[in-house]
């Protein structure tokens, strides 16, 4: 592709793109047909040796309040000190956004595509729907506390013990604009090698 063939849209999203807050999100969600096209966009990511070393979990409807009563109960199970205040939060977590999609890496054995691969997969998995939610208007944030790692929580979503979660992604309609935030400074992240002396 030249580079008076390329999208202004697709290089205005990638330069544009910003977290919404989970606490911000709203009705509506996307719909069947764009939460297809969203995981058709998880879907293209290099995948070394053509793996698929990633699944994906839904949560919508009544499901995601049945899912806070058990983020709710092993918090409570198993937190030395939590509040009342915090063991709601946890009942209410996944009612805050229409659509949460949970990206379970899921590596395999293979010598060819080291496991780190297969990780970094997953994660471009997880950018890809944040773009494709981005370029479909819905706002989306992707997190990664404690319920990622929780064993009990693993059991409740049928994790397998050598899979991880590598976030759950946040998905809904948005009133305001989200504020730039302070980024690193690009100039300090590049150096251009010249070759050994």
């Amino acid at each position: 592709m030249t580079m008076d063939t390329h999208s202004p849209l697709l290089i205005e999203t990638l330069l544009t793109r910003r977290s919404v807050k989970a606490k911000d999100l709203q009705e509506p969600g996307p719909s069947e047909g764009e939460i297809k096209t969203i995981l058709q966009a998880a879907h293209r990511v290099p995948d070394h040796k053509k793996l698929g070393p990633w699944r994906f979990i839904l949560f919508a409807g009544e499901e995601r309040r049945r899912f806070g009563e058990h983020l709710a109960d092993r918090l409570q199970k198993s937190a030395e000190s939590t509040s009342p205040q915090m063991i709601e939060f946890e009942r209410q977590r996944f009612l805050q956004a229409p659509l949460v999609i949970a990206v379970v890496s899921s590596t395999v054995e293979n010598e060819k595509a080291p496991e780190w691969e297969q990780v970094l997969s997953a994660g471009a998995a997880c950018q890809n729907i944040l773009l494709a939610a981005t370029a479909l208007g819905y706002g989306a944030q992707w997190l990664s506390e404690w319920y990622c790692y929780d064993k009990g929580i693993h059991k409740i979503m049928e994790i397998a013990p050598q899979e991880n979660i590598a976030g759950f992604i946040y998905i809904g309609s948005y009133d305001k604009k989200p504020k730039e935030r302070d980024r690193p400074d690009l100039n300090t992240r590049i150096t251009v090698w010249k070759g050994a002396l």
